[in-house]
């Protein structure tokens, strides 16, 4: 199965990028005739048929349209704190888009080792892996903004923070949250969430959450949250 990116499409023929064409024609070697899919991040899955192989403009007629496709029972935004190793939250990116999420946004703590983030080169691999992993749906991926900033921005739903500190009381996911509902869930940087961050947080509504004994690293804290949540709501 052949799937392409192809958020912009509106009617029943549509034309590839030079980019994607290439691809196509060169490296797929698909020519006139062949069947292909499209996903336009929103839901829609077409079956679509090559009418012409330029290299350069692939065109394409639509012979399918299905809406909602494989449209999830609940919403997931994950915001977390950038890995000062970029490779490791492109990491979490591509396998919680492979696992199902909705929404991530970079925040930048007290601790954090990485302020900027290049959201153009994230929403790469995210594309990359909604095409591999046949999601119709894709993920939005927020601008960094600040801790303190992002708890003042409106959440209706189930609002978690997963950290590290010994005090209060912590517990699992499942004894937090009801399935098929809307979930925020914050990750921390490598040194954690500072005690002001957590006095924060809770006192913005959000309840503690414990991933278990082990320290994990913060994109295996994350994933661990998208598989759990996904786990949840199967």
């Amino acid at each position: 199965m052949h799937i392409f990116y192809t958020p912009d499409i509106t009617s029943n023929t549509y034309t590839l990028n030079e980019e994607e064409s290439k691809h196509c024609v060169r490296v797929l070697r698909l020519t006139v005739g062949a069947v292909v899919n499209l996903v336009d991040g929103k839901g829609g899955f077409y079956t679509a048929e090559i009418t012409s192989d330029n290299p350069k403009k692939v065109a394409l007629s639509i012979l399918k349209v299905e809406t909602e496709f494989h449209k999830r029972n609940h919403y997931l935004h994950i915001a977390v704190a950038p890995t000062k190793n970029i490779d490791r939250i492109e990491w979490f990116l591509e396998k919680a888009t492979e696992l199902g999420i909705d929404e991530i946004t970079p925040i930048i703590t007290d601790r954090s080792e990485r302020r900027i983030v290049k959201e153009d080169r994230l929403n790469k691999v995210i594309t990359s892996a909604v095409k591999q992993s046949i999601k119709a749906y894709h993920p939005k991926l927020n601008d960094a903004i600040s801790f303190d900033a992002f708890l003042k921005q409106p959440f209706d739903g189930e609002k978690l923070m997963a950290h590290c500190i010994d005090e209060g009381e912590k517990r699992y996911i499942a004894q937090l949250v009801a399935p098929h509902q809307k979930y925020l869930i914050l990750i921390g940087p490598e040194g954690d969430f500072t005690p002001e961050e957590v006095n924060l947080a809770l006192n913005k509504g959000f309840k503690a959450l414990t991933l278990g004994d082990n320290r994990l690293r913060t994109e295996t804290a994350a994933l661990a949250v998208c598989f759990e949540i996904n786990y949840l709501n199967r």
